[in-house]
């Protein structure tokens, strides 16, 4: 199974900041997919306060297919 979504940038520090959203074809900032977790689009992640910032994880669970790679 496909990954919903996938990073597709990175900060010199390894901070995910951009994002692909399979299903949709829908790119994303970091910034842009927070909002959509917050707004409830995206049921198989949460927000976490990462050094100050918001950054989008996958819930813990078994499934691979929603981890962020």
């Amino acid at each position: 199974m496909a990954k919903s979504v996938v990073v597709t940038s990175e900060s010199d520090s390894g901070r995910n900041q951009k994002f692909h959203d399979n299903k949709t074809g829908k790119d994303m900032t970091r910034t842009q997919f927070v909002k959509e977790i917050k707004q409830g689009n995206f049921s198989d992640y949460h927000v976490r306060n990462v050094n100050g910032l918001p950054t989008p994880v996958s819930n813990p669970d078994r499934k691979e297919s929603n981890n962020l790679d």
